[in-house]
């Protein structure tokens, strides 16, 4: 014997189909509604790390007792919360001051996203020469607008305790993380 089969009762106002068809719609909206979470989300996350990977910094002159000093950059990567490159210094007429090295200056998440907003950003770092000198750094970078990828920035460069170089020149930000 066992049970008697169980009766669904319908209203007949609405069709197999209908429901269906509700069913599928609800699932529909369900799927994309996820998916506008996940792209707000991701969007959010770049938005609070996607900082520039790598910076190009203009060559920079500035004047000596009796000559000039140039300071070349190669595109500085970022890494660590530093950006890093290395550098070449040439001192004219005095060939002989001529150096090459490391240059790393530090810049948190926090001065980037400062920078980003149109705000002047003060850093710091060194630079250490192929003969194992260290020459501290001191800056500050201004962007050109709210939002823009390029500015002017101010390097200090200390080269003794009573030297120190100041290079005006511009910068341009070159990739994304």
């Amino acid at each position: 014997m066992g049970c008697p089969p169980a009766r669904v009762f319908h209203s007949g106002r609405m069709s197999h189909s209908a429901i269906r068809r509700f069913g599928i719609l609800t699932v529909a909206a369900i799927l994309a509604a996820g998916k506008l979470w996940m792209a707000s989300a991701m969007e959010s996350t770049a938005a609070t790390s996607g900082h520039y990977s790598e910076v190009t910094v203009e060559p920079a002159d500035t004047s000596i007792y009796v000559g000039f000093v140039s300071l070349i950059l190669q595109p500085l990567t970022r890494r660590d919360g530093a950006y890093r490159s290395d550098y070449v210094v040439k001192v004219f007429p005095f060939l002989f001051y001529n150096e090459q090295g490391i240059f790393s200056i530090e810049v948190s998440d926090d001065q980037l996203h400062r920078l980003e907003r149109g705000e002047t950003v003060s850093f710091i770092g060194h630079a250490d020469n192929s003969n194992g000198k260290e020459r501290r750094i001191e800056g500050r970078a201004t962007a050109e607008a709210a939002g823009a990828d390029h500015g002017k920035i101010k390097v200090r460069v200390r080269v003794s305790k009573h030297i120190e170089l100041t290079f005006n020149t511009a910068y341009r930000f070159t990739g994304k993380e």
